[in-house]
């Protein structure tokens, strides 16, 4: 019989909050060795992910959006929009602030665990938090959990 996600989902996951401190999320991250954390508000619903892309910005900076000057006139050559989302990144003091908000993909417990290893590989994304159908958090789905039960499976495909 086919597993689904709930089968091998890591429950319980651990949690940030919006108001957790950067500092505090970069620690966790280091200390359990895991790349993103989900953030959840106090109902326990999914507001958002930090992943250790959305925290390095603090680390690598940011770049200028590149332009040119004809006339007085400055013409973006890149969206000025992304630079200024760059800057909130770097400069952010709390999970809220530099936490990835909008097309955060989500799957259900009871999805084919292969469609959902399709899903990650097609979003290119190592996370997907797992929702009840009251879009609270019940779970993580890592790319670590489907080797693990590809190891527990003799090495294929679950």
């Amino acid at each position: 019989m086919p597993k689904i996600v709930a089968d091998v989902m890591t429950q319980n996951p651990i949690v940030a909050s919006p108001n957790l401190s950067l500092k505090e999320a970069i620690q966790i991250l280091a200390e359990h060795r895991i790349s993103g954390l989900p953030v959840v508000n106090q109902g326990g619903e999914l507001v958002g992910m930090v992943s250790e892309t959305d925290i390095i910005w603090q680390e690598s900076g940011i770049t200028p959006p590149a332009y040119i000057t004809i006339l007085d006139s400055i013409i973006y050559l890149e969206s000025p929009t992304r630079y200024e989302q760059e800057l909130h990144k770097a400069l952010g003091l709390t999970v809220d602030e530099v936490m990835t908000k909008k097309g955060i993909v989500t799957v259900s417990p009871d999805l084919l665990l292969s469609e959902a290893a399709r899903l990650m590989n097609e979003k290119r994304v190592h996370q997907l938090p797992v929702v009840s159908t009251e879009e609270k958090l019940v779970g993580i789905l890592s790319c670590g959990d489907i080797i693990q039960a590809m190891a527990l499976a003799g090495g294929t495909p679950v």
